[in-house]
């Protein structure tokens, strides 16, 4: 240890902490602008320069190491020259444009300014103006004279995002920060780079010009997407959500969003939003008052009897999900919130609910780990991250999937298969390179994706995964889809028929609990074909439900930033949180609607007065630790490849279609992975079937059918192509999983 002294204060330091880490482990703040604790050292601003006893110049606070004994002077009159001489430069070629500047009231310049600049400038020259850059529709680069080059967005891509987007061109005053030539922004971590400006050279584009950050009001909130439960602020303006921004919190998403998490709220305020209920008619829809459409409701669903089936989005709310399963059991129905999963031979051979097996903050401590069916980046972004600093730091990450997708990490090793060789591949790991690797670690860790759950052989997969982790001393975890993967388990669901069961066997009646069955099941033909045939459906929606023509009642119920709830994130933390504003013209919180539902069915067990009742009521009597287990009663089977005659399909979920917010989320629908679905597939399979990239193609599988155009990818294996779900364009074809025929169409045919 190290004994330094910071402003006549003395403390003990490890070898290597810098000055700057030091003092603020004291409590004393020493300005600055390039310095950032999550990223490397540039010491280029000079911001920090502080006086170091016996140093024939004062130095910069970030990058000098503290040595024995020595002293250091953050307040006295050598280090306050050098850091009003330094901030007196970064100003020269400032735009004084402060009043028009979306930092304007939360600027570190600014702040620094008052105490370390002067009131008038010496400089009379003309100030240097850079042209603004368009980096894509959610950063906005407009004002990049305001840049002081203190290179945090650059070091951002390359170290926490993990791609170079932005660097820096030229010398001195011609300095600038750019994009590649013809390439824009397009990182799913991007809008980071707006926090970490200190300046107002890079500013949210959809915030633009929209609010000044003293007119804010500020709320605590839990995002609503994947399984994280990444902590936000969202600010308000005249009951409007105007932005969001992160909640700090190191054990769950650190100081980072993923761009899902920071620009969803535009969906609030979407042309789709509902904000009356809704009845259907001979003559179309109409709007209608609540006591009318409930009891509209409550007559169709006692009208099927027992024959009822609740299809939950696990984006839903623990609260409204708990009181959907009431619902279902009251009305001797089923309630499923897990409708993209294919296999549900796992039902009733669980210890308890899966979860990710640790922590998440103990991601990083890692120093093996294999994936496991999973597009990692795109499903869960900030995972990703925790396991890119991991890998940097020496972590072997293996990867088991059927898509080699760039993680922008270090990978140990890979295997990439098809999906019917997926659960085959995995039983034979043990004896190869990855197997090796795995065995070689101290703190190891097997984590099945998505896709490994949404797999018409999951449960085989997990017995493999789970004899594996055994074998190796390793923890095994589920990286939690959604929002509540974990806490749909916690709220009784499912109760009754599994989600498959209820669309193959169509029921009389369904509730669609913020659920749009195209998008959100894993058989998009099957689940339309079940509405159809239903005579009874009533959709719970913020939103105008793409189901419109199977329903007979559409209830406006209020999205996350609009009700009071709790999501428990996949590390089984259960997270509540209040509405940031009210809800939009007559829309209501689902477990309101739900509770008033139950009361005129005559069913027990609806008289909660807040959410915070049913939330207890849900889990009293448990401790939530206690019911998490990834343990199968299941043996694995030994099994070769399944054989599959014909083209297989690799369904992945894209980042912005994943839920009904970010499908209606203007700017992220902008953005290159809302680019519309293509039918990607390797060299080979291309030329077996005579296709260029571009080649308009008519896609079936089963009944169904897509229009769309050939694309290379030669990361995917042989006789397979990758085709989007949760989209429009292929909400046409079958499952997730099966075969496809695939031949050529004209351009007409796929426009």
């Amino acid at each position: 240890m190290v004994n330094v002294e910071i402003d006549g204060r003395t403390l003990e330091v490890e070898p290597g902490t810098t000055v700057m880490e030091a003092a603020n482990r004291l409590g004393i703040y020493i300005p600055h602008f390039c310095y950032h604790r999550k990223l490397s050292i540039a010491a280029n601003c000079r911001m920090c320069l502080v006086e170091v006893e016996k140093a024939p110049k004062p130095l910069p606070a970030c990058a000098t190491p503290v040595a024995e004994g020595m002293k250091v002077l953050t307040q006295s009159p050598v280090a306050k020259t050098a850091q009003n001489g330094v901030m007196e430069f970064l100003l020269i070629n400032h735009p004084l444009d402060c009043p028009i500047c979306d930092q304007g009231g939360e600027c570190q310049l600014q702040d620094l300014a008052v105490g370390y600049g002067k009131a008038g400038s010496r400089y009379a020259e003309e100030k240097r103006v850079v042209l603004h850059k368009d980096i894509g529709p959610l950063v906005a680069a407009e004002e990049m004279s305001r840049c002081i080059q203190c290179t945090r967005c650059v070091r951002f891509g390359q170290e926490i995002a993990g791609v170079m987007e932005l660097g820096m061109i030229n010398r001195g005053e011609h300095a600038e920060i750019v994009a590649f030539v013809g390439k824009t922004v397009d990182s799913e971590l991007s809008g980071n780079m707006i926090d970490l400006c200190p300046v107002g050279a890079l500013t949210s584009k959809p915030f633009r010009y929209s609010a000044r950050s003293w007119e804010l009001a500020r709320r605590k909130s839990v995002s609503p997407h994947d399984g994280l439960g990444a902590n936000l602020v969202v600010q308000v303006k005249q009951n409007k959500v105007k932005r969001v921004l992160p909640l700090e919190n190191e054990a769950i998403n650190e100081c980072w969003l993923s761009d899902k998490d920071r620009y969803s709220y535009e969906a609030l305020e979407s042309s789709e939003r509902l904000s009356k209920p809704m009845l259907r008619d001979a003559t179309g829809w109409k709007e209608t008052d609540w006591q009318t459409a409930l009891e509209r409701v409550a007559e169709g669903l006692r009208g099927a009897g027992a024959d009822v089936g609740v299809l939950a989005s696990p984006h839903a709310t623990l609260e409204e999900l708990a009181l959907a399963a009431q619902l279902a059991q009251g009305l001797g129905g089923s309630a499923d919130f897990r409708l993209r999963q294919t296999d549900f031979s796992a039902d009733g051979k669980r210890v308890g609910v899966p979860w990710l097996g640790m922590p998440i903050a103990d991601l990083d401590t890692l120093d093996r780990v294999l994936i496991v069916g999973s597009f990692l980046r795109k499903d869960h972004p900030l995972i990703a991250q925790r396991l890119r600093q991991a890998a940097k730091r020496g972590a072997q990450v293996n990867i088991l999937h059927c898509s080699d997708d760039a993680l922008l990490m270090p990978v140990a090793n890979k295997s990439i298969v098809a999906p019917s060789a997926l659960p085959a591949a995995l039983a034979a790991l043990r004896d190869g390179p990855i197997g090796a690797s795995l065995a070689s670690g101290k703190n190891v860790a097997v984590l099945l994706g998505n896709f490994a759950q949404q797999h018409p052989q999951a449960a085989q997969i997990h017995a493999q995964a789970q004899a594996l982790a055994e074998s190796l001393g390793a923890r095994l975890g589920f990286l939690g889809e959604a929002a509540n993967s974990v806490g749909g388990y916690l709220a009784g669901l499912p109760c009754g028929a599994n989600a498959r069961e209820m669309l193959e066997r169509p029921r009389k009646a369904y509730l669609l609990l913020g659920a749009e069955p195209e998008l959100d099941c894993a058989d998009p033909q099957a689940a339309r074909a079940a509405l159809q045939q239903a005579e009874f459906v009533v959709a719970l929606s913020p939103f105008w439900h793409p189901a419109a023509d199977t329903a007979q009642v559409m209830l406006p119920i209020a999205p996350f930033a609009e009700t009071s709830g709790s999501f428990v994130s996949t590390e089984g933390r259960v997270q509540s949180f209040h509405g940031a504003v009210y809800p939009l013209g007559e829309t209501r919180p689902g477990w309101k609607v739900l509770r008033v539902l139950g009361n005129l069915l005559g069913l027990d067990g609806f008289d909660a007065n807040s959410s915070e009742d049913v939330r207890d009521a849900c889990l009293a009597g448990s401790d939530v630790a206690s019911r998490l287990s990834n343990r199968i009663e299941r043996a694995p089977q030994a099994a070769g490849a399944a054989r599959v005659d014909g083209v297989e399909r690799i369904a992945d979920v894209p980042i912005y279609f994943a839920d009904p917010l970010v499908r209606r989320a203007v700017s992220l629908q902008r953005t290159a992975d809302a680019r519309a679905p293509r039918a990607w597939m390797n060299s080979a399979l291309m030329q077996r079937l005579e296709l260029a990239p571009g080649t308009p193609l008519r896609l079936r599988q089963g009944s169904g059918e897509a229009a769309l155009s050939a694309a290379l990818d030669d990361g995917l294996p042989d006789d397979c192509v990758r085709v989007a779900a949760a989209h429009a364009t292929t909400a046409g074809l079958g499952a997730m999983f099966g075969v496809l025929t695939l031949e050529k169409a004209s351009v007409e045919q796929v426009a």
